[in-house]
């Protein structure tokens, strides 16, 4: 199935920039409420369902034998009828 890209924003920040933008999402999300991405003219609204499925992944990119760049990303899924994620084994973060 092709991916379209409804949204997308790049940007360096501080820790605590990042945080902030975070605990957004997490509030709305624990509140039920939508969530809406901008950045300059571009936006988008969401509205995640009860259980979703939430992924996440720690990937480091680049060759193997020489520092490449890490990442984490954070990925919440749901089919667009509405339909609730999947499952999966319990995540824990520390």
């Amino acid at each position: 199935m092709p991916e379209e890209v409804l949204f997308k924003s790049e940007s360096d920040m501080n820790r605590s920039e990042i945080a902030s933008l975070l605990r957004r999402v997490a509030d709305n999300l624990d509140a039920g409420e939508a969530i809406t991405l901008s950045a300059g003219s571009d936006a988008v609204t969401l509205d995640p369902p009860a259980r979703p499925t939430f992924e996440v992944k720690a990937e480091r990119e680049g060759p193997t034998d020489a520092p490449g760049e890490l990442s984490i990303e954070f990925e919440l899924e749901w089919d667009e009828d509405g339909g609730d994620g999947g499952g999966g084994g319990d995540l824990t973060i520390e």
